[in-house]
């Protein structure tokens, strides 16, 4: 049914609850028989009060009010518009009338008038809530949160015909409101109790409605959830909310990222805004997931022009459609270009004049890069050599280059190759004009290829979940929080630095795997089995963040810390990098133990199995 249609039955509702007060009134005042000589007071009363009543009950918007989540607010309304319209009306007709008309009169159309407005539009409300409360095939939610956001999403919930879930009780932490009810709907204690009222009402999901709760504190809070069998969801943050950027209906499933329990990174903008505003920036790999998000991160600090680099058309045209979108007056050059092909490098280089470059482009994928070493040699190595020395030749100021927690006493080509291009940066650093500076973080949740998105998938099919290693252990990240500091990063790089990010307490894989499944409704080992796989080729139970040497130095960003700068010797270096660029043909162990030449401290993984056996 259309709005207008609804006002028009609404409007003319009014109109007869009005006809049918005066009527009463005067057919009470004259016990039961209106004298004819008063006909022509009783119509005129009653047209002035219809036309009165019509014009306040609009001047009050009572006919633009959703009346299904009608409350006390529309009913002082509803007492203002019936008193004032009752009042001139009777006032107009005495008027007209020459005499005033009994005061009685005018009592009584008042109470009947207030009585019958007011009770249609409250029994529209209860008949559409006793309606929603036959719902049976709606999922049962419990609302943790009864403030202004809980009952804002429970009347949402409770008069959406079309929602999936149906709120049955409310958690809050405040006494204050335990054993009252919120929109009928009862508050039963605080976070301690969910476990117990999940169980009693059987509850489907379990909705998380604070806004203004830290993520510490939400991290807490989905720990005591995750331990019963109903389904998490969270709603947007309350900034969102207040600037409109969410809408109610995406209430979201928790994700892993809620886990961590990390407060927002805290950037400097005055520092990021010094080195990349007004500035020629290049990104490489930038339709990756670091890359991209590289991109839309810098873009808010008003580069003259961003360098969008990839080797993939599909996602550099992607990124470079939502730059366009949200930033139409930023000035974007998307370029279609392989950091290994050296002479289209430096062709960029020439045209653009970059003055900050961010290197994401690189090979990630550790198991893949075990079978393709020679592959990884020239993503990782010759790549980043092809790009730092053209931010040489053509007078870059900064160089970030993105780095791994692998390339830490590496046991796999991945993290060796990334430690090599580590040492080829900070070699150029001592004779450049160029500071050079690298960026060591462990894993980001939800990037191409990664743990997260795989378990996913795995439980949408049902399971298994396949997990490496039950004592498995890394470190994770946020895609959004990673690149916050690694662009803060930047603006503390003097060169030749290795920038270590704070990762937080490292998570064991198997427990994240378990959280997952929680997460998602299911049991771990009951609804969603769980099975080993074994180490991959080229993985180390835990990662490490420095090596020996590095040692540890804080910086002014509490969550940024910094690797002593090592001297790497640039001819010798070079020389062995040429060596590896002449046998990537050859086999593949060849490869391997030259990359062991260059990076002493590279051992498989049963290597350094065995090494620490025998200092056992």
């Amino acid at each position: 049914m259309k709005i207008n249609f609804k006002t028009y039955i609404l409007v003319g509702t009014d109109i007869v609850i009005v006809w049918a007060s005066v009527f009463t009134a005067y057919f009470l005042h004259f016990e039961g028989r209106i004298p004819k000589s008063h006909y022509a007071d009783w119509l005129s009363y009653t047209f002035v009060s219809i036309a009165v009543s019509t014009i306040f009950m609009i001047l009050f918007n009572l006919y633009k009010r959703v009346w299904r989540y009608s409350s006390i607010g529309e009913l002082i309304s509803i007492i203002k518009s019936v008193s004032l319209s009752s009042l001139l009306s009777f006032a107009i007709t005495s008027i007209v009338k020459g005499q005033l008309l009994p005061v009685s009169l005018m009592l009584s159309i008042f109470e009947t008038t207030l009585l019958l407005m007011g009770g249609v539009r409250f029994a529209w409300r209860i008949a559409r809530d006793s309606y929603n409360k036959r719902q049976s095939s709606q999922r049962k939610a419990l609302i943790i949160g009864a403030g202004d956001c809980g009952t804002f999403i429970a009347k949402e919930l409770k008069f959406n015909r079309n929602s999936e879930m149906y709120p049955v009780v409310f958690i809050d932490d405040d006494p204050k409101k335990h054993k009252h009810q919120v929109l009928g709907i009862p508050v039963l204690g605080g976070k301690d109790q969910i476990g117990e009222v999940v169980e009693r009402f059987q509850i489907d999901d379990i909705i998380i409605a604070i806004p203004s709760l830290s993520k510490r504190g939400i991290s807490q809070l989905i720990d005591v959830c995750k331990m019963t069998k109903a389904k998490l969801k969270i709603i947007p943050s309350l900034d969102d909310l207040i600037h409109g950027k969410i809408t109610i209906k995406e209430i979201r499933d928790v994700e892993v990222e809620d886990l961590l329990g990390r407060e927002a990174v805290k950037v400097d903008l005055e520092g990021i805004a010094n080195y990349v505003e007004n500035k020629t920036v290049l990104i490489t790999g930038a339709g990756g997931s670091i890359g991209s998000e590289l991109c839309r991160q810098i873009a808010e600090f008003r580069p003259k022009q961003l360098l969008l680099l990839g080797h993939g058309e599909n996602s550099i045209y992607s990124i470079e459609m939502e730059l366009r979108s949200k930033y139409p007056q930023l000035e974007l050059e998307p370029i279609i270009a392989d950091v290994q092909d050296r002479n289209r490098i430096d062709d960029v280089f020439r045209t653009y004049s970059p003055e900050v470059v961010f290197h994401a482009a690189a090979h990630k994928h550790v198991p893949l890069m075990e079978r393709n070493p020679a592959e990884a040699v020239k993503n990782n190595v010759l790549g980043t050599r092809n790009v730092a020395d053209c931010a040489d030749k053509y007078g870059t100021g900064r160089f970030v280059l993105i780095s791994t927690d692998k390339a830490v006493n590496p046991t796999s080509i991945m993290g060796a190759t990334k430690r090599i291009a580590e040492m080829y940066i900070q070699s150029l650093n001592h004779t450049s004009r160029t500071k050079y500076a690298a960026v060591r973080f462990g894993n980001v949740l939800g990037s191409r290829g990664s743990v997260i998105p795989r378990f996913k998938q795995q439980i949408e099919s049902g399971g298994p979940v396949t997990v490496t290693h039950p004592d498995m252990i890394r470190y994770f990240m946020t895609i959004p929080e990673a690149v916050q500091l690694v662009i803060q990063a930047g603006s503390l790089a003097n060169g030749g630095e290795v920038f270590v990010l704070d990762m937080g307490e490292p998570v064991k894989i198997l427990n994240l795997a378990k959280d997952l499944i929680r997460l998602s409704g299911f049991e771990p080992n009951v609804d969603i089995p769980i099975h080993y796989t074994g180490i991959r080729p080229g993985e180390k139970l835990f990662e490490e963040l420095l090596t020996n040497e590095e040692g540890l130095a804080s910086t002014k960003h509490n969550r940024i810390f910094i690797g002593k700068p090592a001297h790497v010797n640039r001819s010798e270096l070079e020389a062995e990098i040429s060596k590896l660029e002449h046998v990537l043909r050859g086999n593949k162990e060849y490869i391997k133990d030259l990359i062991g030449h260059i990076v002493p401290m590279y051992r498989t993984v049963e290597q350094w199995e065995s090494k620490e056996l025998v200092k056992s």
